[in-house]
């Protein structure tokens, strides 16, 4: 499944390299030469995950890390430092300051590409192509099919989209901004009563299974998808 990649890196040969080798996997590429125009990038969009070279000009990657980790909309993007350093310290420190993995360069595409599907898989599981499945309800994304206890299921395609995202975050609770954010994207101007009505047809689409009870109300909270 395709992602939003903000690349923030200085060097022009580097920034081709990455666009093109993360569009032939079928991302889309925002690109950013310094931490400044990086932050005017995330006031705009928000990326699925951001590849951030350690030495900009100006402001380190480091610190732009730990800005985006101190930023309450932005702290749960996933973030992949790039840089030639190897020492074991500065590894470390990429790492304390949020990073959730390290890669030096040089870096063969075939490597940054596992990464970026590892790091996705834990942090941003509804953006990858596996197979999920709870209480007999199977979702799978690549072929766009959803079934309950074998049997076939209706959705449409924003309630998919809901129904992916809480099986892929199973037992949390989500507010109708949260779910705004995550299934209908950041900065899409959508009244929240608007989520209300799709999870009335999530559930109506669950029920010939009986898998409607999955999608449960939290009074004052949200909703959440819980199988106990």
């Amino acid at each position: 499944m395709s992602a939003t990649i903000l690349v923030v890196e200085d060097e022009p040969g580097i920034q081709e390299l990455l666009k093109l080798n993360l569009g032939q996997q079928g991302h889309s590429v925002l690109i950013a030469g310094d931490a400044e125009e990086a932050a005017h990038v995330l006031r705009g969009a928000m990326p699925d995950l951001i590849l951030l070279d350690w030495m900009l000009p100006g402001q380190s990657g480091v610190d732009l890390a730990r800005r985006i980790r101190a930023d309450a909309r932005l702290k749960d993007i996933p973030i992949i430092m790039l840089t030639a350093r190897a020492e074991e310290r500065d590894k470390v420190l990429g790492l304390e300051t949020g990073a959730d993995d390290y890669i030096t360069k040089p870096f063969s595409p075939k490597e940054l590409m596992a990464r970026i599907k590892a790091v996705l898989r834990r942090r941003a599981p509804q953006m990858t192509e596996d197979a999920v499945e709870i209480a007999g309800l199977r979702l799978d994304p690549v072929s766009h099919r959803v079934y309950g206890r074998d049997q076939p299921l209706s959705l449409g395609p924003t309630e998919f989209r809901l129904l992916h995202f809480f099986m892929t975050h199973p037992e949390r609770v989500y507010s109708r901004s949260q779910l705004l954010d995550q299934v209908w994207g950041d900065h899409v101007f959508v009244e929240e009563r608007t989520v209300d009505v799709h999870i009335r047809r999530l559930r109506s689409a669950l029920e010939p299974s009986g898998h409607d009870g999955l999608i449960q109300t939290v009074r004052g909270a949200g909703y959440r998808l819980s199988a106990n």
